[in-house]
């Protein structure tokens, strides 16, 4: 298929970002978008570049009724002497299509779906902002789009990409955060679409987030649902501890996204000589050892913030420290290498890195 394009008119283009500093993350987005159309007798057809703009959605359409939706996030980067990077994007629409298929979607073409990421994002460039920290974000997203009432797999869909020049996740940046243990809700189950960057997943996190936050804290820390015992992802995030000098990190058992960061972490760490561990982690085991002073780091990873390093671990009424409330040196070391790949700043091992410009 052929990318058709369609440039805004030049007096309609949207002012770039003066400050910087000021950029937040997921306030602002670019001049363009990405669309296609997919219907069951067809298969994906129309694919356009065109002015950003809003969505015409009959009320009936079933995204709106059955959450039959799905999406990922990734980030373009700017490097030295202005090169344009990527990081793992192959990696992001294997697990969109994995996604997809869970959810009785269509899946992409990886080729297709790479051609047409480059092609916006190298339209937008001028929208990646040039500050340590920064990038441009890139959120693909898929709606089933039938217009129908009745729970059944849709036979259309809407497939579109857009963008957003974004600074620090949190707040705090690189900053240690404070998170909540919630033993009353769960974020997924086996059997599940935890795995998945389902819509739903997020729509189940928001109640135990916003009582979170009204208490002080940036994130929830997840328990597994069936005991309510093991710890399992932070909200936006992968969830890793060193435990008695050992890299540890809940395994893959279908309720717990498949982080790239993630995996990023855990081969990064095997290549410096790391003792890595992938198993079940008790809340109670974590706690009793930042009482005997064998947890040394607790850090969170996902595209969004990369590295956060955790400060402060709420259960059950009470404060536990991590490392003093400061950023560990494992963490800290892992964040700044995975930076340096990103911007093209150190030699990529790996092959993580693709410079599309």
């Amino acid at each position: 298929m052929e990318i058709r394009i369609i440039n805004v008119a030049p007096e309609a283009q949207k002012p770039k970002p003066a400050d910087e500093s000021t950029l937040g993350f997921g306030k602002r987005m670019t001049d363009h978008m990405f669309i296609m159309h997919y219907k069951s007798e067809k298969g994906w057809y129309d694919p356009s570049i065109i002015p950003y703009g809003p969505l015409s959605l009959d009320p009936a359409t079933m995204c709106l009724h059955y959450g039959q939706e799905i999406f990922e996030g990734m980030k373009a980067y700017r490097g030295k002497d202005d090169n344009i990077y990527l990081f793992r994007p192959m990696e992001n629409i294997k697990r969109m299509n994995i996604s997809a298929e869970r959810l009785c979607m269509p899946l992409v073409d990886p080729d297709f779906f790479m051609d047409a990421l480059k092609k916006l994002v190298l339209l937008e460039k001028d929208w990646i902002p040039h500050g340590e920290g920064t990038s441009l974000y890139i959120r693909p997203t898929m709606i089933s789009s039938e217009v129908a009432l009745g729970v059944h797999p849709s036979n259309s869909f809407i497939f579109f990409i857009i963008l957003g020049p974004v600074g620090a996740y949190y707040p705090e940046g690189f900053s240690p955060t404070k998170i909540y243990v919630s033993d009353k809700y769960v974020r997924a189950c086996p059997g599940g679409v935890g795995n998945c960057k389902a819509a739903g997943n997020y729509a189940a996190s928001l109640y135990a987030s916003s009582e979170a936050e009204e208490m002080g804290y940036t994130q929830v820390l997840w328990l597994d649902a069936i005991h309510r015992k093991y710890i399992e992802e932070v909200g936006t995030s992968n969830i890793f501890a060193v435990l008695d000098g050992v890299l540890t990190t809940p395994p893959l058992a279908g309720s717990i996204l498949p982080g790239i960061t993630r995996d990023s972490v855990l081969c990064l760490a095997k290549s410096w000589g790391v003792p890595v561990e992938e198993r079940q982690v008790a809340i109670d085991e974590l706690i009793e050892s930042q009482k005997r002073g064998t947890l040394k780091e607790v850090f969170a990873s996902g595209t969004a913030a990369v590295i956060s390093p955790v400060g402060l671990i709420h259960y059950k009424g009470t404060e536990y420290a991590i490392n003093g409330g400061r950023v560990g040196s494992l963490t800290e070391q892992l964040y700044n290498e995975i930076l340096q790949i990103q911007y093209g700043n150190k030699e990529d091992p790996f092959g993580w890195r693709l410079k599309i410009s």
